[in-house]
Formats: C-alpha cells, structure tokens, sequence
C-alpha cells in the first residue's frame, strides 16, 4: 500500500456500492466506518468482512446527527453513498426521495466540516436530465423535466447535494470532490428497485419473461462495481480533485433490448423477451432519456482511470453470482452472519 492508513467512514455502507468499497478499503489497510439503516441496503452485504478488526457497523440514518458526529470525529475521509435508489423507488417515493438526499448530504456536510474530514459525495448521471449532447461531460449545462413529474425529484435533489456540497467547498473550504456514477452493475446488486440486469438476470435464470421497459432501443453503458470503486478511491486519495466533479462510468454502448439478449444467451435461458410501455412499468407520463454516455476524459487525465471490464465479462459475473445465490439462499437465523454483524453494531 502506497498511501497511508486512513479511517473511513462509508454512509449505505450496507449497499451494494458500498460493501464493495468497503471490502476494498480494508484490504488496502484502512478503517472503515460503515453506517446504514438497511431501508435499502442488506448486512448480508458486509458478511465478508463483519469479523474484520478495523470494520465497525452502524445501523442508524444519515440525519442521525449523534451517531454521525461520532464517527465523522474519528474519521480522515468521508464517502457519502446512502441516497434513495432505483427509479421505481423514486416514482413510488418522491417526498422520500427528496429527503434522504438533501438533508443526508446537508448532515454529511456538517458533520464533516466540524472535524475537518475530507468527504467525497456520490451523485448521478441523472443531473444530465434529458441532455442530448453525448458525450456528457462535467460541465455541461442540464435540462430536466417539469416539476409535475416526480421521475426528475431525483435528479433535481441530487443537483442541489453537489450545489450544497460545492458551497461547503467554496464558503469554507471543506474538500469535496463530486462522483457522478453512471449506471453501476455487480454481484450483490438487487432488482428489486428497478435496476435492470439483475432483474433480467433473475428473470432469465427463472425461466420467466424477460421484461424491458418501454422500445428497448434506449442506450446505456454499464460500469463494473470494482472499476467504480478503484475510480472512488483514487479520487479520495488525490488532492487534485478536491473541488472537482467527476464522472465515472463506462462510454461501451448497448441498448437495452441487446442487453436483455446478451443476459438470455449467457443464462442459457429460453426466456421470451417482452416489452412493457413505460405508462405500466412506472406511471402516466414516464419520461426516459435515449443515450446517456459518460465523458470520461477528466478523471482519465488526473488518474490514468479507464474501465478494465467489458459488459460481457460483467454479465457473466454478475449471472454466475446470481446462480451462486440462489443455490445458497437460507433463511436468516439467530446465528447468522447478518445476524452477528448486527450485534456487533457501533454502540
């Protein structure tokens, strides 16, 4: 390890971005802070490294402002992770959505600058909203949807963490830095909020109809977890970024119905590919964005960071951890891993 030991405190330390990064963190010698109310995220998540002695759990939210303090006041780095997730729990959700995100930030910021910790937010490739010039890049201006849509809450509350968090950055000189991920896939990832490959992985290992979402000829480009999370710990580690906004994603195209193909063939599945108008999927007036491609340049030119996992080699991973899941599912008991990481919680 070349940099020095940090403490890190990961907030959705129990997601499935965040348990990755954890896992990295501890193996580059750090301490690694994790706190989450599991609304979203899983201990199951961090079953890899519960018994590990520079990880400590906190089951709690992020405008908990106690427990924050406290481990915000043992902290080096701050990653700010916990956010509302997934487009169906937006729709469903929007005044949650709203919520979670500005005040989890609002109380990330302040915890942060009262120890002088540096903090990294994590935002998303939403805040392009219906931008048509591709690549996106960090500095483009951004047209979202009108306010009578609650499918742009999201990405309107994520513009007013990076303003918040760019504020704290200016006016006080705590050192932020911005991620914008863009779409981020890998084992451990749920389709229970309206991520798609793993719930066409699922779907296609069950044999059930393979369900794409309105024409399936809108394009995305999918990143691997730990090409995401060598991308956040870089950016931690340089003082260049501070002050900066960064996207992090990969610029390898599909279209959705491709990808629903790809995911059959890989699962060796006989699945029929269905698609469903985005009026049924979500709500009246759904309204998606065509392309949405990162412009990578600027943490390529400060980090030498381009992603090293294509989309097949990422799918076959991610279909092979869903059939090891599966296989292993087992009911929760009282002498669970999850169980265990519980009782040792942060007290």
């Amino acid at each position: 390890m070349t940099q020095q030991a940090k403490t890190y405190l990961v907030t959705g330390g129990a997601g499935f971005i965040g348990s990755h990064l954890i896992e990295s963190l501890l193996a580059a010698g750090h301490r690694v802070f994790a706190l989450d109310d599991l609304s979203t995220g899983r201990a199951a998540n961090l079953d890899a490294v519960r018994r590990h002695p520079n990880f400590h759990f906190a089951r709690a939210k992020v405008t908990d402002s106690v427990v924050l303090d406290r481990l915000a006041s043992q902290s080096d780095v701050v990653i700010h992770l916990a956010a509302a997730v997934g487009v169906k729990l937006i729709v469903d959700h929007p005044v949650e959505t709203i919520e979670i995100n500005v005040n989890g930030t609002e109380a990330v910021l302040k915890a942060a600058l009262h120890y002088e910790c540096r903090v990294l937010i994590a935002s998303t490739s939403e805040v392009y909203g219906k931008g048509s010039r591709i690549p996106f890049a960090e500095d483009d201006d951004v047209l979202l949807g009108s306010t009578m849509k609650s499918r742009w809450s999201y990405a309107a509350s994520k513009m007013i963490d990076e303003f918040l968090a760019l504020a704290y950055h200016r006016e006080f000189g705590l050192p932020v830095t911005i991620l914008r991920l863009f779409n981020t896939v890998g084992p451990r990832q749920r389709g229970r909020y309206g991520m798609v490959i793993p719930r066409l992985i699922a779907q296609a290992l069950a044999g059930e109809a393979m369900t794409v979402y309105g024409t399936g000829e809108q394009q995305r480009c999918f990143c691997d977890v730990r090409d995401v999370v060598e991308a956040i710990i870089g950016l931690s580690e340089h003082r260049q970024a501070v002050g900066r906004v960064f996207n992090v994603g990969s610029t390898e195209e599909t279209s959705i119905f491709s990808l629903a193909e790809r995911i059959r063939t890989l699962a060796e599945s006989s699945s029929p590919i269905t698609r469903i108008p985005y009026d049924q999927a979500y709500s009246p007036g759904f309204e998606d964005m065509q392309r949405r491609v990162p412009d990578t340049s600027r943490i390529h030119q400060l980090l030498g960071w381009t992603p090293r996992r294509c989309l097949d080699e990422i799918l076959a991973s991610v279909v092979e951890a869903h059939r090891i899941h599966t296989q292993a599912i087992r009911p929760l008991g009282t002498g669970s891993a999850s169980s265990e990481l519980l009782a040792r919680e942060v007290s």
